[in-house]
């Protein structure tokens, strides 16, 4: 088995139904790094989301029906098993043909090889539900240029292809037409043996479509993200939106303004700290923190968000929810600071306990 191929079990945008999924891919990638045999693993959804919202669905189904802690131990398998692809010992190649959102983005973008099509569409909303962008996105987020993490983490907005290629997400572009003949060489360059970096990266060299950024990119504006997201605090962030739409009514202004006062205004203060600081931090310290402050949500210790914003918008579908506080000025620094802490006084809580782990020996950087 020279290639080995792992399909995400989803309909069309439900990624897992249950932490089952994650154990059984858990397992998978462990017989696979073990296995002399297997010189490659290739990831990808099977149908036309990698993930959209599905593992959401599934906490905020099990929080219904019992424990909060049945929430923290699916997250527990989740970040497990993003961790086990960060820091894989052989080449993972994670090809993306649509949408790719939250959980989905924790595996394929840990992936050594990161495949868009001219049909990815990439984002982070879940600070709509009251959640936060997750699944180590306080690690993928924070290493992109300027303060593109900032602002794609915060105004939950959307990237192509192409975009995520040039900003270091993606690593290749392959139009969707080609990926089967990219798998097929894949496989015979592992059949072969010779397997490392260069060569796997030579071969899907051979299938890359030249891909161009749209007229209206966002990355064409990183100029004005970084000078609206570099401000220290979330408040500063949004009065530089609005002072800039009050001069420029571009599209992407009057989104992200739009976007940061309709979403949660705790969300947004949880998820800034955690990219700025997860920018000093590793893989594993940032799924760890990550874990924490997850646990304090679906815990309840500061409001009610994650379930409000669920019942709201994946539920009732459609509705505003009402967050508390309503406001990012009500949101105190020590609201925000209990979702670093341990959790006290609760037998149903353990730390997320990561096993060492060499780093990645494969690192692949991204091209346009």
């Amino acid at each position: 088995m020279a290639t080995s191929l792992i399909k995400e079990q989803n309909d069309q945008v439900v990624l897992f139904e249950d932490k089952k999924g994650f154990c059984q891919m858990l397992k998978k990638l462990g017989d696979y790094e073990e296995d002399p045999n297997t010189r490659l693993v290739i990831l990808k959804g099977n149908g036309r989301a990698f993930c959209a919202g599905g593992d959401v669905k599934s906490v905020l189904s099990f929080m219904t029906t019992g424990h909060w802690s049945f929430g923290a131990s699916f997250y527990r398998k989740q970040l497990n098993l993003d961790y086990k692809i960060g820091t894989y010992k052989k080449p993972v190649v994670s090809i993306i043909d649509g949408i790719v959102m939250g959980g989905g983005a924790g595996l394929s973008l840990n992936s050594t090889f990161r495949i868009v099509t001219e049909n990815t569409v990439f984002a982070m909303p879940e600070a709509a539900i009251g959640l936060f962008p997750d699944c180590s996105a306080s690690h993928f987020l924070s290493r992109l240029p300027g303060f593109l993490g900032e602002y794609l983490g915060l105004t939950g907005s959307r990237l192509d292809g192409a975009e995520m290629v040039k900003c270091g997400l993606a690593t290749h572009f392959v139009l969707s037409k080609d990926l089967a003949s990219m798998e097929n060489a894949l496989d015979s360059l592992a059949a072969s043996g010779s397997v490392d970096l260069s060569s796997i990266s030579k071969t899907i060299h051979k299938f890359v479509h030249g891909a161009h950024l749209k007229k209206d990119s966002v990355y064409k504006r990183l100029d004005a993200i970084n000078e609206c997201f570099s401000k220290d605090t979330a408040e500063e962030m949004l009065s530089s939106l609005e002072e800039l739409a009050a001069k420029n009514e571009e599209k992407w202004i009057v989104r992200a303004v739009k976007s940061m006062t309709s979403v949660s205004p705790t969300s947004l203060k949880i998820f800034l700290r955690l990219i700025r600081e997860g920018r000093m931090l590793n893989l594993k310290e940032c799924l760890v923190r990550e874990f924490r402050a997850s646990c304090h949500i679906l815990r309840r210790t500061v409001n009610n968000d994650f379930y409000e914003g669920g019942r709201a918008l994946l539920v009732e579908k459609g509705r505003q929810p009402q967050w508390m506080p309503s406001k990012l000025d009500l949101v105190s620094d020590e609201m925000v600071g209990k979702y670093f802490c341990e959790v006290d006084n609760d037998d149903d809580w353990e730390p997320l306990h990561l096993p060492p782990r060499p780093a990645a020996a494969y690192f692949a950087p991204s091209r346009l």
